[in-house]
């Protein structure tokens, strides 16, 4: 097995990169195969003084309502209160659920650019295809 990122990883959009005006779930991403996850955020402008906040969330299905924020005793890191323009951010997933998601919510505001990604690791076949 070799020992370097690309063969031991694999990267999946939740939120793909665009302007956002409203709240926002992203896809779900399947954690099959893999031991652990790192939320990727990243903001561009933000527009009317906008006030949004990002949180992970888990379940064991892939109905929309079995979804919960992952509690503190699942997450490594934390993400702020409140997203600030043009930075990134990361916070690690460590739960046993099998599908994960990132959601964007507006609390005030226009609008907001972000993207979110997670970085599958620790997988249980390697190389990654």
């Amino acid at each position: 097995m070799r020992k370097d990122s690309y063969s031991n990883v694999a990267v999946v959009a939740s939120l793909v990169p665009a302007v956002q005006a409203a709240t926002l779930k992203g896809s779900i991403v399947d954690l099959k195969g893999f031991s652990t996850a790192l939320l990727i955020v990243n903001t561009g402008a933000i527009v009317g003084a906008g006030d949004y906040v990002m949180t992970m969330q888990h379940s064991d299905t892939t109905t929309d309502g079995d979804f919960v924020d992952v509690p503190a005793t699942d997450r490594i890191g934390t993400l702020p209160a409140t997203l600030e323009a043009s930075t990134v951010y990361r916070q690690a997933y460590i739960g046993k659920r099998r599908y994960t998601r990132a959601v964007v919510t507006k609390t005030g505001g226009t609008s907001i650019a972000v993207g979110a990604v997670f970085v599958k690791g620790t997988p249980h076949l390697a190389p990654v295809a």
